[in-house]
């Protein structure tokens, strides 16, 4: 750890996440091209370490990824994509989502996708699991844990009583799914039973499955479409059968993603993210894994294409929160879904010529991007996560097409 003199500036600095080298006041280094021709780019905006009274109060500096969407379905009869799980790999990220990527047909599968450091480009995007003995598989929640293994549960469609049911697969390297074959043909051994809740025979879990290790447990949160307006947990050693824990939350919303975060001082937080297939994200947060309050709103849809929001993914690295992929679309069907993207960042404003400028979207979880028709002269305004703290005052002078980087 660097360890800096104790001036005020320097404190601030460190507060949200930004860093000082032995004092000096941030500047701006032009690194090359922009992704956009038309447009400045400016880097270090990332959200620093997690902090849980900006979560708590709402004071989220939320910025769209200016990719509407970020990941389109493939080519083919069939386009429906949605339900994104993103789990942070040593040399970027991968993302798995289920729906239809351009299939012959209408079963839902899940699919891979190999992502960059920067979020710049996702590739190498193919089949996981298969549908193979249900109808559709899909509602994906990975995890990647510490002894290098690979776990994720999803939902299958039908079981035996015709209803919706966790099933969970497990990987040595995130690609080979309970065996050798890519994909991995799912079968009906591999579904989710819990102990003590009543009726989960009958019970409708369709896309309220998260699978979190905790404890060196796994933990499963879900809910019953049959009895709904209530979450759960569940506890297991081997990630197949569970025993009902309790009641975790209360309200109609439904649960796609729980994250732990580990603070630098012990403190241990999780984060829940929810939808209701409706125009809004949401989440709730604690201390306490058996206790949540009542959501509060992430974000509302940007536009038409987002309008209806079926699924959340967070995207997490070791303590910080950079952001969160969905799943949307513009039809009340709720088969026309791509995935988005939205990223907690510093919030940046540029005073020139009189007017105060401000960046019109992001580009992974660093960017953001001006749009400029001419080069500016002005003055860099640097808050913090919350969009109110100041951090620093850069002079900038920006171009279109050129990138520059706060450091």
């Amino acid at each position: 750890m660097i360890r800096f003199q104790m001036n005020v500036a320097v404190v601030i600095l460190l507060l949200v996440g930004c860093h000082a080298v032995n004092g000096q006041a941030l500047k701006l280094h032009d690194v090359g091209a922009s992704v956009e021709k038309d447009s400045a780019e400016i880097r270090g905006l990332s959200a620093g370490a997690f902090n849980p009274k900006l979560w708590q109060t709402g004071r989220l500096h939320l910025v769209r990824d200016g990719r509407m969407p970020l990941i389109d379905p493939k080519t083919g009869p069939f386009r429906n994509i949605y339900a994104p799980s993103v789990v942070a790999t040593e040399g970027g990220w991968t993302v798995f989502y289920g729906g239809w990527d351009g299939t012959p047909s209408g079963n839902d599968r899940i699919y891979r996708g190999d992502v960059d450091p920067d979020f710049l480009d996702i590739g190498g995007r193919h089949t996981v699991i298969e549908h193979n003995a249900f109808q559709h598989v899909c509602n994906v929640n990975a995890t990647h844990i510490d002894d290098g293994s690979w776990a994720m549960m999803c939902t299958a469609y039908p079981d035996a009583a015709g209803q919706n049911k966790p099933i969970t697969f497990f990987s040595k390297d995130g690609e080979h799914w309970d065996g050798n074959a890519v994909p991995h043909d799912a079968v009906p051994g591999e579904l989710v039973t819990v102990a003590g809740y009543q009726d989960y025979a009958k019970a409708d879990v369709n896309g309220v499955n998260v699978l979190l290790r905790d404890d060196n447990r796994w933990r499963m949160y879900f809910a019953d479409f049959h009895h709904f307006g209530q979450t759960f947990r569940a506890s297991s050693d081997d990630g197949r059968n569970f025993k009902l824990d309790g009641k975790v939350l209360d309200g109609n919303v439904a649960i796609n993603d729980m994250k732990k975060l580990k603070l630098a001082g012990g403190e241990r937080w999780y984060l829940a993210g929810l939808h209701m297939n409706g125009d809004r994200l949401f989440y709730t947060l604690s201390q306490d894994p058996m206790q949540f309050p009542p959501v509060q709103t992430l974000i509302a849809h940007a536009g038409d294409a987002d309008r209806y929001i079926v699924a959340i993914g967070f995207v997490v690295r070791g303590d910080r929160v950079l952001g969160a992929l969905y799943g949307a679309g513009a039809a009340g069907t709720l088969d026309h879904n791509r995935i988005f993207a939205v990223w907690l960042q510093k919030k940046v404003t540029i005073d020139s010529g009189g007017k105060t400028l401000e960046t019109s979207s992001a580009y992974g979880p660093d960017r953001q991007l001006l749009k400029l028709a001419a080069p500016i002269h002005g003055r860099l305004h640097l808050l913090a996560e919350d969009g109110q703290t100041p951090v620093a005052d850069v002079d900038a002078a920006l171009k279109p097409g050129r990138a520059y980087e706060l450091r």
